[in-house]
């Protein structure tokens, strides 16, 4: 984890590098989330890595920190009815845009995790597995992640039934058991993800 590709884009002549990750493109419910960072290039977070592969308390402690120490972030998101309009991956994208574009400095070039990229008003650099390589993306991962598991579990005070505070709205068990039992919540469920469920 460091700086390199954000360095790379300095000796390239950009001045503003914002990381973007995503969070939540395989739930059925809620949102897709994304996330811009600005990193000031000389920041040191101890415990820095891909969302995935911290805990839940590291990741909510790393949260804090970031936004303290973040230039610039913003967390942005694509509802549930836009998923099914214009497919996850587009989605998925817009959300993207909407981070940037909410960024209070603008950015002037984007470090992205993944291989696929469109939509952004700047240049970019896509990086496959980026949250495990550039800072910046390593930060931008936390705040979407964090973000969306802190929605579905505020989701899950105004519809308990649903356990979202444990599934977080991913394809569990549990949760096709509770959707066959209490039905789908029409501005909460990605209709497209549930088109082999029979439920209507």
């Amino acid at each position: 984890m460091d700086f390199s590709y954000e360095l790379e884009a300095i000796n390239n002549g950009y001045k503003i590098i914002c990381g973007i990750d995503e969070a939540g493109r395989g739930p059925l419910a809620g949102d897709v989330y994304a996330a811009a960072v600005v990193l000031p290039l000389d920041t040191s977070i101890e415990g820095l890595n891909d969302s995935k592969k911290l805990t839940e308390k590291k990741r909510e402690a790393l949260y804090d920190i970031i936004i303290n120490k973040a230039t610039a972030y913003c967390v942005a998101t694509a509802t549930p009815k836009e998923i099914d309009d214009i497919n996850i991956l587009n989605a998925t994208f817009l959300a993207m845009k909407r981070a940037v574009d909410g960024l209070n400095i603008k950015a002037d070039f984007a470090l992205v995790d993944g291989n696929r990229i469109k939509g952004l008003d700047i240049n970019s650099k896509c990086i496959i597995k980026g949250d495990g390589i550039s800072n910046s993306i390593a930060a931008a991962s936390i705040l979407a992640k964090v973000s969306r598991d802190r929605s579905m579990i505020e989701l899950s005070k105004k519809y308990p039934d649903y356990l979202f505070e444990q599934h977080k709205g991913y394809p569990t068990k549990k949760h096709y058991e509770m959707i066959k039992k209490y039905g789908v919540i029409d501005e909460i469920y990605r209709k497209s993800f549930l088109k082999n469920l029979g439920t209507k």
